[in-house]
């Protein structure tokens, strides 16, 4: 009976193990069949050239990759470079190629193509000359910087007719070599770290997530000529003809030139020779006579006091840049202008934002609005016991004693957290309102930082801003500020708290919004990429100073010179406000005749 069972178990156990077997063997073949039929399929697909039988008309892959690498909307604009390697060409081959980041997509797809097929050229070269007639039409007919004056930018969809900029012709030690020994740019602090992604400075990352993903970087605040000249390299409207120019552009770091001299003993001669130089040089140039440079125009980024220095003795403060005649005719662009002085203009501290398209700036947008602010206000700086009108020391102090509604970043030393921005953007994204007091002179960076993240910023003179970025902050100041009179802190007569606390929270929520629509204009975007609808800083600034020309260009035709003409020590109330009539807020421009020089 056992050796029955074993018999029957043996049997199964065989028959199991052929039936194994076979779905083995048929699994092979299956496989085996495959193979074979792609290798078949393979070999009939490319192994034999079905175009040179007859009847038979068919494109190859070879074709087919070379057709699309040659579609019109693959090929990149020309590359638009100026006759001469001068100054102005530095960085030109990382800023002049900038294209919108659909056409950088599609280029790098043709190329693609074009790389893997690098056995194909005599298709390629028969397909070029096939579509050559084609491509001549698509082609600028002048391969220099200007575009046609028929073709639309973007932005507004304007012609580059009365838009047309002329890159002035320097030598490259007033702007290039300087950033070749950056070292010696600043006693104080090592500016070769901040000259790296095109005057960006290094990548910042995102700690604890108080930036966004990209486009945010640790920007020193006098790096704006680096910067700017950078974006001039990729302006719409670049011409080699002056002609033609509508301004001219002067590519002269001038904040640069004149903090290497601004310590130590430097004698004046020292520090004015750049500047002197400089205003030689353009005066000799033929377009200089066109308007006697009333159409150039420069930028100086540092503050204006820097460079005007009105005595000629080594004990005092900068050089005479602002004060030479030549400079007189000028508009020279600064991150803080003089109240009682024509000829420049303040445009926006550089931030730490800088986007690389619309979306950024949108996205930006949004996030501050979506933010809970818990602080009332608050404040980032120090004191400045060695100036007698400063109100700091009054701010801090009221700040401190309302510690569960204000919050106070004190700067005390060069290791302080002021210095790091994550700090900053994250206090100020805390807050309903950032005050604002003046410091070493009138202005901030502070204020841009605080409009970036979205809080309303409290000034306590209007030689902050008001009468500052008259191009890039709007005339109705009370929608997206508040100004408390510096005198009513200094005497203890009010109490910020207060002030702040009475604004109802439906008029904070709308000067809210009204500081994030500001954010584009207060901003720099990546020179290496460019923005599609967005006027930023760059883009206002452009325009204030073509509308400016325009208006003397007008006016010299016409045999008048108002723009130049009226008492300078009223130049605050005649570019805010378009007159020199009295106005209530003379007494904060009131200077004595010692203070005038």
């Amino acid at each position: 009976m056992l050796h029955r069972r074993q018999i029957i178990i043996r049997s199964r156990n065989l028959g199991k193990k052929m039936e194994n077997s076979l779905a083995t063997r048929s699994r092979h073949k299956f496989w085996f069949v495959f193979f074979v039929l792609f290798v078949s399929w393979y070999l009939l697909l490319y192994g034999i050239d079905w175009s040179s039988l007859p009847g038979i008309v068919t494109t190859s892959r070879y074709e087919a990759s070379s057709i699309e690498s040659f579609r019109p909307t693959f090929i990149p604009p020309p590359t638009p470079l100026l006759e001469n390697n001068v100054s102005s060409n530095f960085n030109s081959s990382s800023t002049n190629n900038a294209t919108t980041d659909a056409t950088k997509s599609e280029t790098r797809s043709g190329e693609e193509s074009v790389d893997e097929n690098d056995n194909v050229v005599p298709d390629l070269e028969a397909l070029e000359k096939e579509l050559e007639p084609l491509l001549r039409k698509n082609e600028p007919k002048d391969e220099k910087v200007e575009k046609n004056a028929t073709q639309e930018d973007k932005k507004g969809g304007k012609s580059c007719e009365g838009r047309y900029i002329y890159v002035a012709e320097i030598p490259s030690r007033f702007n290039e070599d300087m950033l070749k020994h950056c070292k010696l740019l600043n006693k104080w602090e090592d500016m070769c770290q901040y000259l790296v992604n095109m005057g960006l400075g290094p990548d910042l990352g995102n700690p604890q997530r108080v930036f966004s993903s990209k486009g945010w970087f640790t920007t020193n605040q006098f790096s704006l000529e680096v910067l700017f000249h950078n974006r001039m390299k990729q302006y719409d409207c670049l011409t080699n003809d002056s002609s033609k120019a509508a301004a001219v552009f002067v590519p002269y770091y001038a904040g640069f030139d004149v903090s290497r001299y601004l310590w130590d003993d430097f004698n004046i001669s020292m520090r004015d020779a750049g500047a002197i130089e400089v205003a030689k040089i353009l005066k000799e140039k033929p377009e200089w006579k066109t308007m006697w440079g009333r159409d150039h125009f420069m930028i100086a980024g540092r503050i204006t006091w820097d460079f005007r220095r009105g005595i000629e003795e080594d004990s005092a403060w900068g050089n005479k840049l602002m004060l030479l005649p030549e400079s007189q005719n000028m508009t020279i662009l600064t991150i803080e202008s003089s109240p009682w002085n024509r000829n420049d203009f303040a445009i926006p501290y550089p931030t730490y934002f800088h986007p690389s398209s619309d979306n950024d700036v949108f996205q930006w947008q949004n996030r501050m609005r979506r933010l809970r602010r818990r602080v009332l206000f608050s404040f980032a700086g120090a004191p400045r016991p060695n100036l007698e009108e400063s109100i700091r020391s009054e701010i801090m102090e009221q700040c401190l004693a309302t510690r569960r509604k204000c919050r106070l970043l004190e700067c005390k030393d060069l290791h302080n957290k002021c210095n790091k921005p994550v700090h900053v953007m994250k206090l100020f994204q805390s807050s309903h309102f950032c005050l604002q007091p003046s410091g070493d002179s009138f202005t901030r960076r502070s204020t841009f930082d605080s409009i970036l993240a979205g809080c309303i910023p409290v000034f306590f003179t209007p030689g902050s801003a008001y009468i500052q970025y008259i191009w890039h902050l709007p005339k109705d100041y009370t929608k997206y500020s508040v100004l408390i009179p510096e005198d009513d802190v200094r005497k203890k007569k009010v109490s910020i708290e207060n002030v702040l606390s009475k604004i109802p929270r439906s008029q904070v929520a709308a000067m809210r919004e009204e500081v994030i629509k500001l954010i584009p204009n207060v901003v720099y975007a990546d020179p290496r990429s460019r923005l599609e609808t967005v006027e930023d800083a760059f883009d206002l600034a452009v325009k204030g100073v073509l509308e400016r020309v325009d208006v003397m260009r007008k006016e010299m035709r016409q045999g008048k010179n108002y723009s130049m003409v009226f008492d300078e020590e009223y130049s605050w109330k005649y570019y805010t406000f378009g007159t020199l009539e009295n106005h209530e807020w003379d007494h904060y421009f009131l200077r004595t005749s010692k203070e005038k020089y």
